[in-house]
């Protein structure tokens, strides 16, 4: 799926979005997996202090947790890589 229609899906409906899907998403954002504790993926960017994190919920990703990373996107106006 192209990202950019990903991204607006997400944005338009934030619950049952695919765990590889926002994984997609944080990276095409600049974030790269930092570390990974149990079932918390932590991501990190290097341009912002702040991190991600992430976790594979039966295959979806939580909704509170994409909430947060799309503020980070926002709050630093992080640009979309294209691929």
């Amino acid at each position: 799926m192209n990202k950019r229609k990903l991204l607006q899906r997400v944005i338009n409906n934030k619950k049952n979005i695919k765990f590889n899907d926002i994984i997609l998403l944080a990276e095409a954002f600049g974030f790269n997996l930092d570390r990974k504790e149990g079932s918390h993926h932590i991501y990190k960017n290097k341009e912002i202090a702040e991190i991600i994190n992430l976790q594979n919920d039966k295959g979806e990703a939580k909704p509170y947790q994409i909430k947060q990373m799309l503020n980070l996107v926002e709050k630093y106006n992080l640009k979309l890589e294209d691929s």
